[in-house]
């Protein structure tokens, strides 16, 4: 079988594959015009975000047996209509959950205690230890929205700071001993932080809005290492803006290129962002939570571990 890979991995990637049997060839810098031209020759294509996965592509695609995505979401795929080709969709959730884990649990802990701030104010020689006195996790209730690898994953570092974990899903029975689930309506009675883990879809497009964030009971901090376009960023700077938000950490944001591999489309910075990059309760990364060296390497083995368990050549 002959795989084409579309972005740069980890090496280990395509010598396990090759060690299985597979014949690996790259297209890393084609055009997607260009990828279409010759993708009728292959069985399967990874792929990470580079560009999307339409029905143009996929009508190209005539003999493509499967799509493997090097990260945990699908919505660079036109998944609907791979499906009804018959072509089977892997992604890889379990190889970065731990590092999205981490990345959350770091950032409330940077803005409990101000480290972003504090760190500004000693570098231009102010020692400021009351304007900077911070909060603890003990005792605060966290809520997660969105119970799947990466809520469960974060969940799992809560344990031994003595707060409360509680989730919400769409699936019931998701929770566990590492987070009680509840519904959205408890959820936004009860938490002191809110950690976003839901993947990309129509109906957790633009979720986290003015109307969301009015029916918490109390005002809490908010963290997003999911999907930048589930938050309307004007509605989160206001939120910010009057209290209703006490912080907020960013891994993903609203104006991300779909690719993920750059912020903008253009030059110009749209003015809600420039106003939440002014803010010293917020503090963002450039989509890295899942993102390290250990997760790269363990995104392409459980890739590796799926292809050949559904498609080692005879």
């Amino acid at each position: 079988m002959k795989i084409l890979h579309l972005d740069s991995n980890h090496p280990l990637l395509k010598e396990e594959l090759a060690t299985a049997g597979f014949t690996n060839h790259e297209a890393l810098t084609a055009s997607k015009k260009e990828v279409e031209k010759r993708i009728q020759e292959y069985d399967g294509i990874v792929i990470r975000s580079r560009f999307k996965i339409d029905r143009e592509f996929l009508d190209a695609a005539q003999n493509l047996k499967f799509i493997a995505r090097v990260g945990a979401g699908l919505e660079s795929i036109d998944v609907e209509y791979a499906t009804q080709k018959g072509i089977q969709l892997f992604s890889a959730p379990e190889g970065n959950r731990n590092a999205v884990g981490e990345h959350t649990l770091g950032m409330i802990l940077s803005l409990f205690n101000k480290l972003n701030k504090a760190d500004t104010e000693v570098r231009s020689g102010l020692w400021n230890r009351e304007a900077n006195r911070g909060i603890e996790l003990n005792g605060k209730t966290i809520g997660i929205i969105g119970y799947g690898n990466m809520g469960k994953a974060f969940a799992k570092k809560l344990q031994g700071f003595d707060c409360t974990a509680i989730c919400y899903d769409i699936k019931e029975g998701v929770g566990d001993k590492n987070a009680t689930q509840v519904s959205l309506k408890t959820l936004q009675e009860m938490s002191d932080v809110v950690s976003l883990h839901t993947p990309w879809t129509p109906q957790t497009n633009k979720m986290i809005d003015a109307d969301f964030i009015s029916k918490f009971k109390k005002p809490f901090w908010f963290i997003n290492t999911a999907r930048g376009n589930s938050v309307v960023t004007a509605d989160l700077v206001v939120a910010l803006q009057k209290g209703q938000i006490l912080g907020a950490g960013l891994d993903v944001l609203e104006y991300e290129k779909n690719s993920f591999e750059s912020l903008f489309a253009s030059d110009a910075i749209p003015k809600p962002l420039q106003k939440l990059l002014h803010m010293p309760n917020v503090i963002v990364s450039p989509h890295v939570a899942g993102w390290t060296i250990e997760s790269k390497e363990r995104l392409a083995q459980v890739l590796v571990e799926k292809i050949i368990q559904n498609f080692k050549p005879l």
